[in-house]
């Protein structure tokens, strides 16, 4: 008996903690949203709505990830194959780091210099984070040639719901 309480409540407790996707599947960012701060590598700071005006007119993969992120890390390789095979679209990765040293070294082991990053000094929960609903990391999002979101969650780079978007959008 003592351990089939034992198994429920750590079933209990992994799904307290489980991503769960939004119940509201949104198709475009608040004003709050868009204007949160990230800082680029070199400490610059950037509005969500700067790095969507320079990515408009493209296809855009935001990347939300982290180091310290187990998951992440698995999802890594198949990302990068993501990417590789769809070389006409803007991938975007935002770090959720815990510091700046941490984003910097990150993106070195991670031979992620070459890549657009940004990081979320202000920490996981910011007015861009909580709109989306960002409840756990990797997490993907596809944002169209006008700015709107066109596939507002995936939990994995291998969703084929992302490539699917990007193909009905390049049409």
């Amino acid at each position: 008996m003592k351990k089939l309480a034992l198994i429920f409540m750590i079933s209990l407790f992994g799904l307290s903690y489980s991503q769960q996707q939004p119940k509201v599947l949104k198709t475009s960012f608040s004003k709050e949203a868009l204007a949160q701060k990230l800082e680029d590598e070199e400490g610059k700071n950037m509005t969500i709505q700067q790095i969507l005006d320079h990515h408009k007119g493209k296809v855009l993969v935001i990347d939300f990830w982290a180091g310290w992120c187990r998951d992440c890390l698995k999802a890594l390789p198949k990302a990068e194959e993501l990417e590789k095979n769809n070389p006409n679209i803007d991938f975007v990765f935002l770090s959720l780091e815990r510091s700046k040293e941490g984003f910097n070294k990150s993106l070195d082991r991670f031979n992620m210099k070459d890549k657009d990053n940004y990081w979320f000094a202000s920490g996981w929960k910011n007015d861009f984070n909580n709109y989306i609903d960002l409840n756990w990391i990797p997490r993907y999002m596809v944002v169209d040639q006008k700015s709107s979101i066109a596939k507002y969650y995936a939990i994995s780079p291998e969703d084929p719901e992302i490539q699917e978007t990007i193909n009905r959008l390049l049409k």
